[in-house]
């Protein structure tokens, strides 16, 4: 089992449960488990105008989550991709309408239309004022006469909410939330479909593509395009939010689909915003999970135009669970590094023998990065290639500012380079293996005493020495063998990389974590790159 769940049958209930639980006394719900599962607001007067929402679950934090003062009144929750009853949709209604009345909120879906509808025309039966309204934001399909609802939704829940909390009529309400959905635009792009608990997973997305325009249940998309990074992501999507949108200022809902990292969200919000398309966004609510899909690797992006009032609505606090906030779009001013650490570097200084040596360092373990990465998986966090080439990267970008005629102030620049554009431990320990060998050097040592001399220090500080599986275990060999020149240089390091193979325990590094069955047949990723930087230089 690859999900956190117990009985398939218990999922929603448990869920609406451990969320009710967690809400610190805001949340309750109706009786009726398991057919009708009603989550409400627990101070709840019917004084104003109440807001129902719902639809199936495996969309979380939707709809619960947005259940509370500000936002909606209560969440109708179904089963997992699947309506609710007209009798829970029912229940709802009249568990919160009072003489204001009460506005459906649904989203465009066979099943919700009906079941809320029906519940609609019995509560109205019973006196109650009901109002509907239909949520079609989703542009992926421009011909399909009934667009599906996507996480647009939440724009009404939030516009409609903060008005019916300040005393607006049903009418007003209803007015409000239409305009807001004849004015907002979603869609969404994963690079992989979901898995729905109890079924197979359908693995319709090739690596290397991803899908443009499915639905939240996991229905395909449009077309499948390649997958190019977040920049080129954005770009497809935008392409096709952009056709006959108003060149206005609009709030922009930037929507995890459940499966995408923090980080992806975070970079996925950056390339919207610094992108061409970014000029006409003014707020933005996110980036966050909010109406997910299960587990799908993706990213939905709504957009609505701006109105008067808009902007107070949805900036109003709201006492909610899973509404991120709205905020505005704005530049941030930098500030200066502190004094101290803006670094002195030396005169940079031309040598072209020099440049094409470090290129090519640099290049070998650029090329190297899809391997080391392989191979850091099995015995660390998989980082290692994108550490080592993201350093090379920024060392031949800075190539022509550096000291290139002088290799003493050169080694002390590239341990500066190395400090402040390779992260994690391995950029402190390069950084004083070249700062070592610089001193060393100025003090007339050979280039491979200097060498030597600054993995000295490297490992005094670091802790790591030959035999704990780590990259000294090929660079110490290499350098000792440095005056029989660069093929026995080479021939040692390889022989110190393939020895951490048979090391069965690491003192050193996150290796040092990882148990004598995953490492032995491994060899380390830093020895690795090491041998392969000499055998390359051997050639």
């Amino acid at each position: 089992m690859k999900q956190f769940i117990n009985a398939k049958q218990d999922m929603v209930t448990e869920a609406i449960d451990g969320t009710i639980a967690a809400s610190g006394g805001t949340l309750t719900r109706l009786d009726g488990y398991p057919h009708i599962r009603v989550v409400l607001r627990a101070d709840w007067d019917k004084s104003k105008v109440a807001l129902v929402s719902g639809g199936g679950s495996g969309h979380e934090p939707a709809h619960a989550g947005f259940v509370g003062e500000g936002m909606l009144t209560a969440a109708v929750c179904g089963d997992v991709f699947a309506s609710p009853s007209v009798d829970a949709v029912l229940a709802a209604i009249l568990a919160v309408t009072g003489p204001a009345g009460c506005l459906l909120i649904v989203k465009n879906y066979t099943g919700d239309r009906l079941n809320f509808g029906l519940a609609a025309e019995r509560a109205r039966a019973f006196g109650h004022k009901v109002s509907v309204v239909i949520v079609d934001d989703d542009i992926a399909l421009p011909d399909l006469p009934q667009a599906r609802g996507l996480a647009g939704t939440l724009f009404v829940h939030k516009i409609a909410g903060a008005m019916a909390a300040s005393g607006a009529n049903l009418d007003a309400c209803t007015i409000a939330a239409k305009r807001v959905i004849a004015s907002t635009r979603s869609i969404g792009l994963s690079l992989d479909t979901c898995s729905v608990p109890g079924s197979l997973k359908e693995d319709r997305i090739p690596p290397g593509m991803a899908e443009l325009g499915l639905g939240i249940h996991g229905e395909a998309g449009v077309e499948q395009v390649a997958s190019a990074g977040a920049v080129d992501a954005i770009a497809k999507v935008t392409d096709k939010l952009s056709v006959d949108m108003p060149r206005t200022p609009h709030v922009v809902l930037i929507n995890n689909l459940g499966g995408a990292s923090c980080l992806e969200m975070a970079i996925l919000t950056d390339s919207l915003l610094s992108s061409d398309f970014g000029q006409y966004i003014r707020l933005v609510v996110g980036p966050s999970a909010m109406m997910t899909a299960l587990d799908m690797h993706g990213f939905s992006i709504s957009l609505c135009e701006l109105a008067d009032g808009d902007e107070k609505f949805l900036k109003e606090a709201s006492n909610v669970l899973a509404w991120p906030g709205c905020r505005s779009v704005s530049s941030p001013a930098v500030l200066p590094l502190p004094d101290g650490l803006t670094p002195i570097r030396a005169p940079a200084s031309a040598h072209e023998p020099t440049k094409a040596f470090l290129t090519n360092c640099c290049t070998v373990l650029i090329a190297a990065e899809g391997d080391l990465n392989l191979l850091d998986a099995k015995s660390g966090d998989g980082d290692t290639g994108s550490t080592l080439a993201g350093a090379s990267r920024a060392l031949i970008t800075a190539m022509d500012t550096l000291p290139l005629a002088d290799h003493t102030q050169l080694y002390r620049a590239i341990g500066l380079e190395l400090s402040q554009t390779m992260g994690g431990s391995s950029g402190v320990l390069l950084a004083i293996f070249f700062a070592a060998a610089g001193d060393a050097s100025s003090s007339g040592q050979t280039m491979r005493d200097a060498l030597i001399a600054g993995l000295d220090r490297m490992r005094q500080i670091g802790g790591a020495n030959p035999g704990d599986r780590t990259m000294v275990d090929a660079l110490l060999p290499a350098l000792q063998a440095l005056n029989d020149g660069l093929p026995a240089a080479a021939m040692a390091a390889r022989k110190g990389a393939e020895y951490t193979a048979t090391l069965t325990s690491a003192k050193a590094g996150r290796a040092s974590y990882i148990n004598a069955d995953q490492l032995e047949g491994h060899i380390d990723p830093g020895a690795e790159a090491v041998a392969r930087l000499f055998e390359h230089l051997a050639k």
